[in-house]
């Protein structure tokens, strides 16, 4: 089995570091076969970045495909890029404090929504709203165990301590949202 995920947004937002953390934990402590493709516009902050995480059972033909299973985008203007990409029956995955699900206009896609710049703003720092959809998208779709994840964002963030138990935080309520709209 091979999933295809893009991962978009603003710079600033952790996009790559989300596709990273996934990546990582993919590729150190599982057998499956996985590639990161990061992608950067011009602008560092608050330009465009995207990145591409295949994980597969079986070989890797291409380090990204034209068709994607799953789509995490956190701004409007990855939605409007990006949604052409996600295969009929995809999973989309949305920061709805930012984007609105009525401004999808395909029916042939799942719509999972997270408003997770307003949690992230809950908990008192934006830097986390990356961890928390991780956690809604690990939770939603299981491609791989959230204590493996975690353990790989725990290992990332080992030289600045103090940031771990509110990323824990973050990533323990990601998964009970995603787990809660698991259809």
């Amino acid at each position: 089995m091979e999933t295809n995920l893009c991962v978009a947004g603003f710079g600033g937002q952790g996009v790559m570091t989300l596709g990273k953390f996934l990546a990582d934990a993919t590729c150190h402590s599982t057998d499956k076969n996985v590639t990161f493709f990061p992608s950067y516009g011009a602008e560092q902050r608050g330009g465009t970045a995207n990145c591409f995480v295949v994980i597969s059972d079986e070989e890797i033909g291409a380090p990204l495909g034209d068709v994607m299973d799953d789509l995490i985008v956190m701004n409007g203007p990855s939605l409007s890029r990006f949604l052409k990409t996600l295969r009929p029956g995809g999973t989309l995955f949305l920061n709805s404090s930012i984007v609105d699900a009525r401004d999808v206009d395909r029916d042939d896609v799942t719509v999972v929504s997270a408003p997770v710049t307003e949690m992230a703003l809950e908990m008192g720092s934006a830097k986390v709203l990356n961890v928390i959809m991780l956690g809604v998208y690990v939770g939603r779709t299981q491609v791989i165990d959230p204590a493996v994840v975690w353990d790989t964002i725990q290992h990332k963030l080992s030289s600045k301590p103090k940031l771990l138990p509110l990323n824990k935080q973050a990533f323990e309520k990601g998964l009970e949202l995603g787990a809660a709209q698991r259809g």
